[in-house]
């Protein structure tokens, strides 16, 4: 898509949808709709569902602002349809989207551009479930969700493999956990924010990211600094590596008895939740932009991709 120099007056706020994380991407959507329009935008919200392209013929909105999340509307599959409606759209574009969504495909970006991941296996979920797949402690998720969605950890102590759940996908990732803190940093453009230190009691889950009290956020970290400006350095060199654009947002794990070798990329959100909650926002607010900048900044990036 080419330069446009047309200001954006009209926004479609897309949200809902019918992926696991539709709760939140409700959530978000009302959010940012509710700020762009105190910023002075024409915002329509639009729950999306099968009628979703000729809703948006019919609409003709200058730019849409993607609040989907998970499957569907974070995979590269919504961007596809936006990009043959030629309306410029919010955050990263078919390939990156559907790269990002793709963990372990993603992980291979990240390893060939020189940045620290753990090991991880696609597995049968008949298979993880009869035995080991790997030494314990590791991590079992689907490949394709996110916001800890179907995410099991088994410990050293575990007896046995885990039972999945029935809605969990036939074909799993299983990754060697890495212990340390939750840390994550937000790119906007073709800049890293600041890192944030996710405080949690137990597993940093669904719950403990949207749920009020769920986690504490310590923003700017209190870390040492060359940790602190590592992170900054990845989440760039990730969102550059999946070829993202707009705002993500990369999550770390970091041992701090290992110092710098005990940082490991998690992985990269390409359309970070916009709740109250929500990290980006926070560390946007901790930059000195507002939530209702944020969405501005959001909107007439997008105008500048049609």
């Amino acid at each position: 898509m080419g330069q446009s120099s047309r200001t954006p007056r009209t926004v479609a706020v897309l949200m809902g949808g019918p992926s696991a994380e539709r709760e939140v991407s409700l959530s978000s959507g009302r959010e940012c709709a509710s700020a762009l329009r105190d910023e002075g935008f024409e915002v329509t919200e639009l729950d999306a569902g099968p009628d979703l392209s000729e809703r948006l013929r019919a609409l003709a909105p200058d730019v849409v602002f993607n609040a989907l999340h998970g499957r569907w509307g974070e995979d590269g599959c919504v961007q596809g349809l936006l990009e043959w409606l030629r309306i410029p759209y919010t955050h990263s574009g078919v390939l990156a989207s559907a790269l990002a969504m793709d963990k372990q495909r993603s992980k291979a970006a990240f390893r060939a551009g020189g940045l620290p991941v753990v090991d991880s296996l696609i597995c049968r979920k008949a298979d993880v479930m009869a035995a080991h797949a790997m030494p314990p402690p590791y991590v079992v998720k689907p490949n394709n969700e996110g916001s800890s969605v179907g995410v099991y950890l088994v410990n050293e102590a575990a007896n046995g493999p885990p039972v999945l759940s029935a809605d969990m996908p036939d074909h799993v990732m299983v990754e060697t956990f890495a212990p340390g803190r939750e840390l994550t940093t937000t790119v906007m453009g073709d800049r890293a924010l600041t890192v944030t230190d996710i405080l949690t009691d137990g597993w940093y889950d669904y719950d403990a990211k949207y749920k009020p009290g769920g986690s504490r956020h310590v923003v700017p970290a209190d870390i040492p600094t060359d940790i602190f400006d590592l992170c900054l350095d990845y989440a760039l060199r990730a969102h550059e590596a999946l070829g993202c654009r707009g705002v993500s947002r990369t999550d770390f794990r970091w041992d701090e008895a290992r110092g710098v070798d005990g940082l490991i990329l998690l992985e990269t959100n390409t359309q970070p939740g916009m709740t109250p909650t929500s990290l980006t926002p926070e560390q946007a607010g901790a930059a000195g932009m507002g939530f209702g900048a944020l969405c501005r900044w959001m909107v007439e990036d997008a105008s500048c991709n049609r």
